[in-house]
């Protein structure tokens, strides 16, 4: 039997990416899988690739949000995957623009309140589900020049933490990925080929497993944590980075 069979699925930022792998990897899995995204076009063609269902919607937005969860009464995981790493307004606390503080934390941590507040009653009146949220290295370590991302990926993680400990007695489990070094086009776009990045370096010397991961390594964390694999899994943050948190000798590059 497929691991997610019957199950509905509601990822947002699904139409590409680490969201996209996931999509993919939870149809074929039997889950009838719902991709709630900005961007329509790719969002549609994502869809129609997979078998999915794609709803427009601005995450940071209640309305639209609100819209989509209106779609899914039979909702059984909220994948909450969608975010921002917006570089060349991101940076220092001193130097962001305070509108540019907003939209990131709309985007990466309302959102995440957004889908919760009101896809919990629904997971709550089906007798449990799981929440996946997305944090980043970001939330667990201090990394410098990305003070609102990092904020709102900290967030995540002790959101997760709280809603765990308040939604578990109805059956829900709530628990967090913190990818690091995923290649996706986000990740290309925060290190442009104009910029100071060392990619050589920062693998050798940052990154225990010398590799960047793939967003379908972070999607098969992703459907574990979805599945009934994972059915004592409360308020997990699974750090999934290669080792990048963990290394602290960054003495030697070979």
């Amino acid at each position: 039997m497929k691991r997610l069979e019957g199950k509905t699925v509601l990822i947002t930022g699904g139409a590409q990416g680490i969201g996209r792998a996931g999509a993919e990897l939870f149809v074929r899995e039997g889950a009838r899988v719902v991709i709630a995204d900005i961007n329509e076009k790719l969002g549609r063609e994502t869809a129609s690739e997979l078998g999915a269902v794609f709803v427009k919607c601005d995450v940071s937005k209640a309305e639209d949000v609100r819209a989509v969860i209106e779609q899914c009464p039979n909702l059984d995981v909220i994948y909450n995957n969608a975010s921002i790493y917006w570089t060349g307004h991101d940076g220092r606390v001193t130097d962001i623009a305070e509108e540019d503080w907003d939209r990131i934390i709309s985007i990466n941590l309302r959102s995440v309140f957004l889908f919760c507040k009101y896809g919990l009653p629904v997971l709550m009146k089906r007798g449990g589900g799981s929440v996946i949220n997305t944090a980043s290295s970001a939330g667990v370590i201090g990394i410098p020049d990305c003070d609102a991302y990092t904020a709102t990926k900290g967030a995540t993680v002790q959101l997760t933490k709280s809603m765990a400990a308040e939604y578990g007695r109805y059956g829900i489990r709530v628990n967090c990925i913190a990818p690091a070094a995923i290649m996706t086009p986000m990740m290309r776009q925060s290190n442009p080929e104009n910029s100071t990045f060392d990619e050589e370096r920062f693998l050798k010397l940052r990154t225990p497993l010398r590799r960047y991961g793939t967003p379908e390594e972070i999607a098969k964390v992703a459907l574990f944590l979805a599945s009934d694999d994972s059915s004592y899994l409360n308020g997990a943050i699974i750090v999934a980075d290669g080792g990048i948190t963990i290394n602290g000798d960054l003495s030697k590059i070979e």
